[in-house]
């Protein structure tokens, strides 16, 4: 079955967009207070089909997660019963954020450094720093380090891999996402016996 390959077809298209900078300005936006999808799905395919211009991407992605992350800040803080609360309930997270507050209580400013690589949404991270009335600039600088290097790491690699990548990934593509899913399942399994 071809569903990966058609939707790798279709970032590809949208990576080639017109707007495709302010496309991606609005999803690593929006993905830091509430959109479910991370912004590396637009970010890679254009570092690798576009690679030249790869590390500029990256710095907008930087630049609009993080003030996103302040935004999910201020809800966190000043909004968390009325707005975030019930998005968090609808989304299915509230173990995710129940599991981010108990780090924040252990580790503190390190958490939010740790959530630019985290599977866990990042989005909860901010919200849940704001809720906890963290200190804003730790928070600020944190998020700046750690999306920043996530974000530049992924089009360092996909510009290093360039166009060739983009045909190669084609390739494999349904594979790989069967396999991820697959893991995926598979994980969710093993944590549910353990537990």
């Amino acid at each position: 079955m071809k569903l990966f390959s058609r939707m790798y077809d279709a970032v590809l298209r949208w990576s080639q967009h017109a707007h495709a900078q302010w496309i991606l300005a609005a999803l690593s936006f929006s993905e830091a207070i509430f959109f479910p999808i991370p912004p590396d799905v637009m970010l890679a395919p254009m570092a690798m089909t576009q690679p030249k211009r790869a590390f500029r991407f990256a710095g907008i992605t930087t630049l609009t997660s993080v003030l996103g992350g302040c935004v999910g800040f201020v809800l966190g803080m000043w909004a968390y019963d009325a707005a975030v609360l019930p998005f968090v309930e609808l989304m299915g997270y509230q173990d995710k954020l129940a599991t981010i507050v108990s780090w924040f209580e252990h580790y503190g400013i390190w958490v939010v450094f740790l959530a630019g690589f985290s599977p866990i949404p990042y989005k909860l991270f901010t919200v849940s720093a704001g809720m906890l009335s963290m200190a804003f600039l730790p928070f600020l600088l944190a998020s700046a380090v750690s999306r920043g290097l996530r974000f530049y790491l992924v089009a360092w690699l996909l510009r290093w891999g360039g166009p060739a990548m983009a045909i190669k990934l084609r390739t494999y593509v349904d594979r790989i996402g069967w396999a991820t899913v697959i893991i995926a399942v598979l994980v969710v399994l093993v944590i549910k016996l353990v537990s």
